[in-house]
């Protein structure tokens, strides 16, 4: 596969920090916004690979000037070396190839329409050379990871036009690759305590303890099923909290009627971030739109104005029920996300105080190492922590119901971070993790199907629960570092001044806030 260059100037001037950005070009396009990398295809084949670490490895450049920085950079070059050299993802993820792809970024407006339609046709154009560095690349993806991969693969086929042929041809040569793996791969999806040890601590910037992480898992999805109870029986004192959970959830919009909700409800959280006084100015536009189909991975998903890009409204997408389902099926999945409960929950998080609200104060740090790295744990992190943080400030006026969706929703993310845990470590096997999901996260039918391939996709899913409980325990390390100086505004506004940064280098935020 040639090996291709930004046809733009990337606006980096630390050697290491592109080397790094040049190993992770989807996202830095995409949430970085560094769009010297429109049009362009980064080079997965093995070959491709290894030229990319090799420049790592041998990039230069003079230490940070702020210690914090220095540090954030080294941990990414550590995190990148050991997602490409000693885990080798891309052998084994088809989403890696996938996400590369993909042309959704090219949809919001962060530059003029005609600029980024020539971006999106030299990207698909070369789609037969990535397809060629996938299948190459690809030689050892398990069973039921190619499965999972399946639909999304699939889904990349709506950005094509019907003359694309070229590109169309190379589409389906993935497809059959990936319909080969899926019957032919290796029948373990997990990837292995230690491989799954050692992506989570890098990419987080710390030790770490699978078994400690599962035994916090453990105790907070008791804590949450206690908060979720007692809430069922503020709406309800004389119902079963299932009977309640099954009425709340009966409750919900249409497929058709989504964006609408959404939008309402979307108004709400920004108005009551702002005159709650508890975070930073939350600025800028956002829209609400039907989630791209190579994106459906997840329900919903915020893609924001990036730090390095000209301000554009941001993306606020949902995933509506597949209508290839049952009509149960859909059903359920619209029943078990978007339900009365839940849907203002996924709206705080998604939006504000969650990761628009993040996103905006993003683009305001200061210094291209936080502006350009983000860590997916503090990310989904804090996004999860402001969840429970609305209930605890009285968001619609403490009413119960908001506060069942909050628990349920805490549920769903906790089950994630020991589906991985289990899968990937080899103590669960995918009917048990399903079962697991099932009972723990309240969930039925797709529902549960879908939380447990995404964790085969996505061994880091459960980075929400570990993100917020990171989140949660540094607020009350600033309660007692502080003292009568604390409060929640000047720790929302300390901790988002740093961008996003990865989970063991947060204390900073207590020296220095």
């Amino acid at each position: 596969m040639t090996n291709h260059l930004s046809t733009g100037p990337v606006q980096l001037t630390d050697q290491r920090l592109r080397a790094v950005c040049d190993l992770s070009i989807a996202d830095a396009r995409q949430f970085s916004g560094l769009h010297g990398y429109d049009g362009v295809v980064q080079d997965l084949s093995p070959t491709g690979v290894k030229a990319g670490l090799a420049a790592l490895a041998s990039a230069a450049s003079a230490p940070q000037s702020d210690p914090h920085d220095e540090a954030q950079l080294a941990a990414a070059v550590t995190a990148t070396t050991a997602r490409f050299g000693e885990l080798e993802l891309h052998r084994v993820n088809p989403m890696w190839h996938i996400l590369n792809l993909d042309v959704s970024c090219y949809d919001r407006e962060y530059a003029p329409a005609a600029e980024r339609a020539a971006a999106r046709d030299r990207h698909v154009a070369q789609w037969p050379d990535a397809v060629d560095g996938a299948i190459e690349s690809l030689d050892r993806p398990p069973a039921a990871v190619a499965d999972a991969a399946l639909p999304l693969a699939r889904g990349l086929a709506s950005f094509l036009g019907p003359d694309e042929e070229t590109a169309r041809a190379a589409h389906a040569r993935l497809i059959r690759f990936l319909e080969h793996s899926a019957e032919h791969g290796d029948p373990d999806p997990g990837m292995g305590a230690t491989a799954f040890e050692r992506l989570l601590a890098t990419s987080e910037a710390c030790s770490l303890s699978v078994n400690q992480l599962a035994a916090r898992a453990e105790a907070e999805c008791q804590r949450m099923q206690e908060l979720l109870d007692d809430a069922c029986r503020r709406v309800d004192n004389t119902a079963p909290a299932a009977a309640t959970i099954a009425a709340l959830r009966a409750d919900h919009p249409t497929a058709d009627t989504l964006v609408p909700t959404f939008s309402a409800a979307m108004a709400e959280a920004i108005a009551w971030t702002t005159e709650s006084g508890l975070f930073p100015e939350v600025d800028g536009v956002c829209e609400v739109a039907v989630m791209p189909e190579s994106q459906r991975w997840a329900a919903a998903g915020l893609f924001g104005a990036a730090p390095n890009e000209p301000d554009a409204p941001s993306r606020f997408y949902v995933t509506p029920p597949d209508p290839a389902l049952s009509t149960e099926d859909q059903e359920r999945w619209l029943a078990s996300y978007f339900n009365r409960a839940t849907l203002p929950v996924m709206t705080i998080h998604e939006v504000s105080p969650g990761h628009f609200a993040h996103s905006r104060a993003h683009r305001r740090v200061v210094g291209e190492v936080r502006r350009t790295l983000s860590s997916e744990g503090f990310t989904e992190g804090w996004a999860h922590y402001t969840e429970q943080l609305a209930v605890e400030e009285g968001f619609r006026g403490h009413d119960p119901v908001f506060a069942v969706g909050m628990a349920l929703d805490a549920l769903r993310r906790i089950a994630r971070l020991r589906c991985a845990i289990g899968i990937h470590t080899g103590e669960l096997t995918m009917a048990e993790a399903a079962a697991m999901v099932a009972r723990d996260a309240h969930l039925t039918g797709p529902g549960t199907r879908s939380e447990v391939r995404r964790g085969l996709l996505d061994p880091g899913y459960g980075r929400y629960t570990w993100g917020k409980l990171a989140i949660l325990d540094l607020r009350e390390r600033a309660k007692a570092g502080w003292g009568t100086g604390f409060s929640l505004s000047r720790f929302h506004k300390a901790l988002l001044s740093f961008g996003s940064p990865p989970l063991g280098l947060l204390d900073t935020v207590i020296e220095r806030g």
